[in-house]
Formats: C-alpha cells, sequence, structure tokens
C-alpha cells in the first residue's frame, strides 16, 4: 500500500490546486480523480463556456461590423466548429493540469475514491482497485447541476449545462429555467445564434444576488436582444411533447403556458458527497453539503474539504482559494482565515457584470451611513471609441471612514475592471486612495477613478 503525506480526492480548481500547493510545500501528494483533470470547471464549466461566448462576441462584432466601416454582406454560421473549438479549448487545459502534475511530481490516480478508513482510501478504476493510505486528505468533489424536483435531465430535450455545451446545432427555441449567471449566459450566447430564448426566474430578478440596479440595467439590455423573460415566476410543471417542452409557469398574471424545442435547466447545483463512504467515517453533513470549521477540518481530524463541496458561494476561484488556505494550514504556516466578503463573483453575458462586498440594500439592511459613487459608461473616452456605452461602475463607501464596502460593474470587460476593485477592497482603500491612483487614458479602468471621485463632488468628466 502506498503511503501519501496528503490525497486530494478531486481535480477542479480546488482540488488540483490544492495538490500543486502541497508539492510545493515539500508534502508527497497524490490526486483521484473519476474523469479528466480540471474538473467540472475546466471540462464542463467556467473555461468551455467562455470559449463559447468568446464566439457569440465574434457573431455580434460581425452583425454590427458596418457600424465600424467594414461591410459584411453575408457570412455563414458553423455550429459545429463553434462546439469543437469550446472542446478544443478545454482539452488543451486539462493536458495542461496534467503537466503540472509531473512538474510537480504529483501521483495522480484515475478512478473512483471510497474512503475505507479516515486514513485508507480504495480507489476503483477501468481495469483495477487499489487502496492508498494518506495522512491527511482533502475532500474536494465538487458539484452538478440540481433537478427540479420530479424532472430528470434526459440529454435530449431537457437538458443540463453540460448538454448545452455540446449541442449539434442551435435549436430552434430554447427555455432556460433559472436566470443566475449559468441561465443569463447561455441565454445570451444562445439568443445571439439565433434560438429564441426564454428565461424564467423564481426569484423577482435575474442575477439575484447581484446588485438590484446591476440586475435591473441587465434585464433591459437581455430585453432588447430579444430575450423574453420571466420573474418571479415558477415552474409548476414540465411535459415533453413530440415537438419538444411544454412547461406550465405561474406568474404574476396567472398559469401560462410556454413551448420550446428543449429546456435547460439551470437552478443550481448540488455537493457530490454520495459514493465516497463518508458516512463510514463519521463525515458530518448539512443539506447535502459537507461541514467544515474555518480551517476547512470536518469533524474527522484528518479529513478536510474545500470548494462547492462545502457550499456558497459556488465559485471556481473561491475553490482555489480555499485550497491554498487548506494545504497551507495544513502544512503548518501561519495564514488569515479568508475573508468571503471579499471574493468576488462574475457573470460573462454581454453586457458582463462584475461584482464584490455589499449591495446597496445590503448595506441599507446593516444600518450603515454609505455613500454612492456611479459613472456611466457613456461617459468614458475609451468605451465610446470601442462603441462600448452600454452600463455603469457604481462603488459603494462608508460615509464615515470613506472606505470601499462593494463594487458593482455592468458594461464591457467587467470581469476584468473588477480586479482593481478586488484589490482595493481587499487592502481597505479609501475613496480618496482610488482616486489619487494616476489612472492611464484612455483605459476603462477611468470608469472606477470617475465612480470614486463622484463621492468627494471630484469627478471631471460627470
Amino acid at each position: 500500500m502506498e503511503k501519501f503525506d496528503l490525497a486530494v480526492i478531486g481535480s477542479g480548481p480546488g482540488g488540483y490546486v490544492a495538490a500543486v500547493r502541497a508539492s510545493q510545500l515539500g508534502l508527497k501528494t497524490a490526486c483521484i480523480e473519476k474523469d479528466k483533470v480540471g474538473g467540472i470547471c475546466l471540462n464542463w464549466g467556467c473555461i468551455p463556456t467562455k470559449a463559447l461566448l468568446k464566439n457569440a462576441e465574434i457573431l455580434n462584432h460581425i452583425k454590427h461590423s458596418s457600424d465600424f466601416g467594414v461591410n459584411i454582406s453575408s457570412y455563414e454560421i458553423d455550429f459545429e466548429k463553434v462546439i469543437k473549438r469550446s472542446r478544443a479549448v478545454a482539452d488543451r487545459l486539462s493536458k495542461g493540469v496534467e503537466m503540472l502534475f509531473k512538474k510537480n511530481n504529483i501521483t495522480k490516480f484515475s478512478g473512483i475514491a471510497r474512503f475505507l478508513s479516515k486514513n485508507e482510501i480504495e480507489i476503483s478504476g477501468e481495469n483495477n482497485t487499489e487502496v492508498i493510505w494518506a495522512d491527511k486528505i482533502i475532500v474536494a468533489t465538487g458539484a452538478r447541476s440540481r433537478t427540479i424536483p420530479g424532472i430528470s435531465f434526459d440529454g435530449d430535450k431537457i437538458i443540463s449545462s453540460k448538454e448545452a455545451m455540446i449541442l449539434p446545432a442551435a435549436p430552434k427555441s430554447l427555455i432556460i429555467v433559472g436566470a443566475g449567471a449559468i441561465g443569463v449566459e447561455f441565454a445570451y450566447f444562445y439568443n445571439t445564434f439565433g434560438t429564441k430564448v426564454t428565461l424564467i426566474e423564481m426569484m423577482p430578478k435575474i442575477l439575484p444576488v447581484e446588485d438590484g440596479e446591476v440586475s435591473k440595467q441587465l434585464e433591459i439590455s437581455l430585453k432588447k436582444q430579444g430575450i423574453k423573460i420571466y420573474t418571479s415566476t415558477k415552474v409548476q410543471n414540465l411535459n415533453k411533447t413530440e415537438t419538444g417542452v411544454s412547461v406550465e409557469i405561474e406568474t404574476s398574471k396567472g398559469v401560462e403556458k410556454v413551448e420550446s424545442e428543449k429546456v435547460l435547466v439551470a437552478i443550481g447545483v448540488q455537493a457530490n458527497t454520495e459514493g465516497l463512504n463518508l458516512e463510514k467515517i463519521g463525515v458530518e453533513i448539512n443539506r447535502g453539503y459537507i461541514v467544515v470549521d474555518k480551517n476547512y477540518k470536518t469533524n474527522v481530524d484528518n479529513v478536510f474539504a474545500i470548494g462547492d463541496v462545502i457550499g456558497p458561494p459556488l465559485l471556481a476561484h473561491k475553490a482555489s482559494a480555499e485550497a491554498i488556505n487548506c494545504v497551507e494550514k495544513i502544512a503548518g504556516i501561519s495564514n488569515n482565515d479568508i475573508d468571503y466578503s471579499n471574493i468576488p463573483g462574475c457573470t460573462f453575458s454581454s453586457p458582463q457584470v462584475g461584482s464584490i462586498g455589499l449591495t446597496e440594500d445590503k448595506a441599507k439592511e446593516k444600518g450603515i451611513n454609505y455613500a454612492i459613487g456611479k459613472f456611466p459608461y457613456s461617459g468614458n473616452g475609451k468605451a465610446i471609441a470601442s462603441a462600448e456605452t452600454e452600463g455603469f461602475v457604481k462603488l459603494i463607501f462608508d460615509k464615515e471612514t470613506d472606505e470601499l464596502l462593494g463594487g458593482h460593474i455592468i458594461g464591457y470587460d467587467a470581469a476584468e475592471l473588477l480586479a482593481e476593485i478586488s484589490l482595493a477592497k481587499q487592502n481597505k482603500l479609501k475613496a480618496k486612495d482610488i482616486i489619487k491612483s494616476i489612472h492611464s487614458h484612455p483605459t476603462l479602468s477611468e470608469l472606477i477613478m470617475e465612480s470614486a471621485a463622484i463621492v468627494h463632488n471630484e469627478a471631471i468628466h460627470f
């Protein structure tokens, strides 16, 4: 039986990062993966979807090329090639993780992991079964798409995000249940490629976790693009028909029926805890998620867990941050706990959405005396030159301390712009600090400087 200092179950953005960091710190490390390394994020989530969305961006540029003096009279869409490019991007990055394992002398096991004891893991591969021993074990098995109660995916008419990434052709019509980041991104993608998209959300607004103004602006934008949106709407029933799917929904105006060729269910995810034999070693689970302390230790002293399997926020970069924090603590490195208020979130629709920290509603709930600096893309030179004038940057500051409490962006490249706001919030910067930081011109980053300047009535271009 081979022995390791640390074994990691799962090789997603939590698992593979944990394995690499552990090896860097001198721990003899193993990583167990039942499928391709990189996990859902790299193979069926974050990365391939962004490849698809890039294709949508290119197509939109072609559709509006005449605005830039480039007249494209005709073009053809090779949807099969669109999908193939996405899969090639995912495959390339999966191979990259394989290279990281080799570079860092990480032993990779292919198969399904199951606890035999708190230190022993049985790995069932295609051709053999073996058992390894590890002093410490990290569970990083991630999560999978959640289904509507009583309704299961069939991979054809009722699909998950996985099937949505590999359809042989863009459907003529598509109902998407759930208007979180996944639902919104696929709505934008398929609408761009000519699908008639209907987006259904149970909560009062799309992107329910985002700032209210941002969600409202995005809804207006998506509707202008031709996407039909229902909010405060529940799915009561779903039936497959000869031509597609019929969905019965309950709206504020009563019960309606909507029909489409396919239905994509994007109502969230559930943790992958089944089959690990966690009950045998007594690991505590609550509401489907593994329970951990601030050091990511379960109630079993040598077993840890990170990422989606321990619950929200369900984000790849959150899993990676937890991986590094957890491994460094295991290795005895003094480390601060992660501040979850400093974890950014992004939606890669068009326009993009990026946010971190408190929304205005949350600031009100907490009774904080706050100030808002809000600057539109339409007032920024680079945005105007790029014909990307939709959206705004909204910063929330504590009036008494001038400290940044939250930042929210809707507009072109919001996900990239968010990095500066994240850095500012992490380091407790004040509005005055941002104002005094010289931003290169012309850049979209000036939006952030101007937003901060508005708070002190110092904005030059507003």
